[in-house]
């Protein structure tokens, strides 16, 4: 009987949870297209649609339509202020780091620059000579690259115009249409890449951490000495670092 109950209660959040998100999809909806949309008969949805209006979570008007009130966006709000960014992020970096045996770093974007905000270090005695604080061009590091990557046209072209690619490496962008064609990829892989253009002989790969909204807001790396770096496992560790920085997002209610 317990259990019977139990899964009513459940079958009931999730119900409530869809009528919810659907209802956020358009700017109104009558009980004919939710109850399409949702798979829910229309009693069944009635007497939920009932419930959510008496607690203010969803608003009927003359005709019949319903729509979400502002007290769903007014709790998100609240939430957001009690995320911190470095509190979550650390252990997720931290398994990152162990996994891959490599340093592993998240930076914010500060102006025109980048911005170390976490570091986790490598295992090995051979380690990323950086530090938390420390800035880093966005042009030829893979956090930068990542915020970059999410600029409008005109934004970008602001950048490049006050921003001359000055070469930290022999392997750095020099030229404005290559760096545009590798944001380009940036924005179709979901990743970034340094390989060697900041520093000699290292390679990074970065993935953006986003929030409920699709906005970067952060970005992670992972560096290795390139004589560390194990090419047939690319796919493989690109995999791993999307994944962290997909689980952070989903904090910020990124799903």
């Amino acid at each position: 009987m317990e259990r019977e109950n139990e899964e009513k209660l459940m079958s009931a959040v999730g119900r409530t949870l869809m009528i919810l998100e659907v209802l956020s999809t358009e700017e109104c909806l009558n009980l004919e297209t939710l109850s399409k949309e949702t798979q829910i008969p229309k009693a069944t949805l009635l007497r939920f649609l009932s419930s959510l209006v008496s607690l203010g979570y969803v608003y009927r008007d003359d005709a019949d339509r319903y729509r979400l009130t502002l007290k769903m966006f007014s709790i998100g709000s609240k939430s957001l202020g009690h995320i911190d960014l470095l509190s979550i992020a650390r252990p997720y970096l931290k398994h990152l780091s162990e996994e891959l045996g490599e340093t592993v770093h998240m930076g914010i974007k500060e102006e025109d620059e980048a911005i170390y905000v976490l570091k986790e270090e490598s295992k090995y005695t051979i380690r990323m000579h950086s530090r938390v604080g420390k800035a880093i061009p966005l042009y030829c590091t893979a956090i930068g690259k990542i915020f970059l990557s999410e600029m409008t046209s005109d934004e970008l072209s602001l950048y490049l115009e006050s921003h001359p690619l000055k070469p930290f490496t022999s392997k750095s962008i020099r030229s404005k249409s290559a760096l545009i064609a590798q944001l380009d990829l940036v924005k179709r892989r979901g990743y970034a890449v340094d390989d060697q253009e900041h520093e000699d002989n290292i390679m990074c790969i970065g993935a953006p951490i986003r929030d409920y909204e699709g906005n970067v807001i952060a970005a992670i790396s992972v560096s290795w000495p390139l004589f560390r770096f194990q090419k047939s496992a690319f796919e493989r560790t690109v995999l791993s670092i999307k994944e962290c920085a997909a689980s952070i997002s989903s904090i910020y209610g990124l799903s």
